[in-house]
């Protein structure tokens, strides 16, 4: 359904009119423009339909963060770190695959899923471990009846960082056994965005096809790649600035960002 199906009585900003009635309402994913007092999800799934995402300056409150099996996990944490201290995001759905453990024990000296957000935000927040550890939900990657494996669950939006190549394979083929692989899946099918920090390099062309094929079915391919342009003086500086590159791609600039002027 396109925005002029709707009739004179509906119309929306996210395709460039001016709406006619202006009663603001809010739906699962965004607030949309109703009618009277009638819910207008239909209208906001139609969007999404054509869209594909969320609509513009309207950004996610319900975020799923999946990481897997790839270097970088100093980028997962100053992710987390930045969710856990944004209050527009009052809920987040986490989940860490065996091979993700396996990388930040080697990175980030993490011991065991105990205190699992804990022990990835490493005491650096702003916020008590305890408040991030209520906002941050921790998901088990072999529950495939978790929240988020469903369409009815209201999820806004989903970032798989590092992503690894044997994640992108299965999230590009429909292959879910693991709820990471599913939480993808129904991510894609529900038309909401979905951000995929791959970290490989160099990539071969089973990579690059698969690239393809998640970009083709409505996955942004976010390549683990930090800027350098403004010459960061740490690691941990490199990392936040990437996390916040990709919280404002959701919608969620950060004040404290790097704004290049030219």
């Amino acid at each position: 359904m396109h925005a002029r199906s709707l009739g004179p009585l509906v119309r929306t900003r996210a395709f460039g009119m001016t709406p006619v009635r202006n009663q603001i309402k809010l739906c699962h994913y965004q607030p949309c423009i109703g009618l009277d007092s009638e819910p207008c999800a239909s209208l906001c799934s139609s969007l999404q339909s054509s869209g594909g995402g969320v609509l513009p300056n309207h950004p996610p409150q319900n975020l799923t963060v999946a990481t897997t099996g790839a270097s970088g996990a100093i980028f997962l944490r100053h992710f987390l770190l930045a969710v856990s201290e944004e209050e527009r995001i009052p809920t987040v759905n986490f989940i860490a695959s065996d091979s993700a453990l396996r990388v930040m024990a080697e990175e980030l000296e993490i011991k065991g899923r105990s205190n699992l957000v804990s022990q990835i935000l490493g005491g650096s927040g702003k916020k008590s471990a305890a408040a991030a550890q209520r906002k941050i939900q921790l998901q088990s990657n072999d529950d495939i009846g978790a929240n988020v494996a469903s369409g009815s669950y209201p999820a806004d939006a989903m970032v798989v960082l590092p992503c690894s190549v044997g994640t992108l394979a299965r999230i590009a083929n429909g292959v879910a056994s693991h709820l990471i692989e599913r939480a993808a899946d129904v991510t894609l099918k529900e038309k909401r965005p979905l951000v995929l920090c791959v970290r490989e390099t160099p990539l071969n062309k089973i990579h690059i096809r698969n690239l393809y094929r998640a970009a083709d079915a409505g996955a942004t391919i976010f390549p683990l790649i930090p800027a350098f342009y403004f010459r960061p003086a740490s690691l941990d500086e490199m990392a936040r600035e990437f996390a916040y590159r990709v919280l404002a791609h959701l919608g969620l600039p950060q004040p404290a960002a790097f704004r290049w002027k030219g």
